[in-house]
């Protein structure tokens, strides 16, 4: 049987870090008050666009299989903030990693689209037409966020976050997964005027715009129930679970996820107040650090589970192979850049005026 196992990880946050403390200088909040409902301290902004994040994450991961930029066969780039809309983020990827061999292309699933494009690529691979494949979630949310609207200002931050999935005999990858979709309820989470909609026009309000509570009760029952499927179509037990890395939203979202999932605390990877929401990259993100810190053993039971604007939710069981060393390292780097976050998001001050 083919299986895809990770044989590869990698993260890239940008340098720029905007602090709870910097925000109460631009908008009507305080660190308490960001920190007891959200439970984020802190949030990167990206000097540069979403492709060349998730370049370096990519490449990255390919370092630590021990794999060239020409070993891969696809590139698959989950985002929902892509450099253009044409051509796609992923196409950029692909000659910034060097991958000139590789078939590219974006996944719009929003926060839950790297487990899209995880299981993407696991079904690519067991159906042999692939047999390796980066998949990378990058995103620049901090372009769309306007600063009189506190609910979403203080969410979101950029990064990415990449894994290398390869064809293998060994038991591991993929084993189960749940992937659903209402867009009924598209419109409790989005960026309008983003897109196609409306007459052209120059006076945009192309901003993130979101329903919280209504966002928050649907995230909770759909994350915990497609955590419960997954870990039943897998033939396990809740008790068999080893780490839940959740997407990094809310820590009130990811607390009471848990609880539907009677996990200890410490079965519960969180990042959350180091980078805020970066959306599709927060699980690549958070498993690349898994691994760094130990968290995640060979042959280890994982649940990865999203909910985002779509509105779309996604669970997997995945199955972590043998290896959780790196066979290499890269030197792949951003561009070197000493402006603060704070100073980086003044263009969307300028933009929006401030929310005091």
């Amino acid at each position: 049987m083919r299986n895809a196992v990770v044989t590869g990880w990698g993260k890239c946050v940008p340098p720029g870090v905007l602090s709870n403390a910097d925000l109460e200088t631009i908008t009507d909040t305080s660190d308490e008050w960001i920190t007891t409902r959200t439970g984020i301290e802190e949030r990167r902004i990206s000097h540069v666009e979403t492709s060349d994040m998730a370049a370096v994450a990519g490449l990255r991961a390919l370092a630590a299989a021990g794999l060239e930029p020409g070993d891969l066969d696809m590139i698959l780039v989950a985002t929902c903030t892509p450099d253009r809309l044409v051509p796609s983020a992923a196409s950029l990827v692909q000659h910034k990693m060097g991958a000139e061999g590789a078939a590219a292309m974006d996944l719009n699933a929003a926060c839950s689209g790297f487990i899209f494009g995880l299981v993407t690529a696991q079904q690519m691979i067991a159906a042999g037409g692939f047999d390796r494949i980066a998949v990378i979630g990058a995103e620049k949310l901090h372009y769309f966020i306007d600063f009189t609207d506190r609910s979403t200002s203080v969410l979101f931050g950029d990064g990415a976050g990449a894994v290398i999935v390869e064809a293998s005999e060994e038991d591991g990858g993929v084993r189960s997964f749940d992937l659903g979709t209402d867009g009924s309820a598209a419109d409790i989470l989005c960026v309008p005027a983003s897109g196609t909609e409306g007459a052209p026009t120059t006076d945009r309000r192309t901003v993130i715009q979101m329903e919280g509570p209504e966002v928050f009760r649907r995230a909770v029952a759909a994350m915990g129930d497609a955590s419960t499927r997954v870990v039943e179509a897998a033939g396990l037990g809740l008790d068999d679970v080893d780490l839940l890395i959740p997407h990094q939203a809310n820590i009130r979202i990811i607390d009471a996820t848990a609880r539907r999932l009677r996990l200890d605390p410490a079965k519960v990877f969180v990042n959350i107040a180091s980078y805020g929401n970066t959306s599709a990259a927060t699980i690549p993100i958070a498993i690349a650090e898994a691994v760094e810190q130990g968290r995640i053993t060979p042959g280890a039971n994982i649940v990865l589970a999203a909910f985002g604007g779509g509105l779309t939710w996604a669970a997997a069981l995945l199955r972590w192979g043998a290896r959780v060393e790196p066979l290499g390292e890269s030197d792949a780097d951003l561009p070197e850049s000493h402006a603060t976050g704070l100073e980086l998001m003044q263009p969307n001050v300028d933009l929006y005026g401030k929310g005091i």
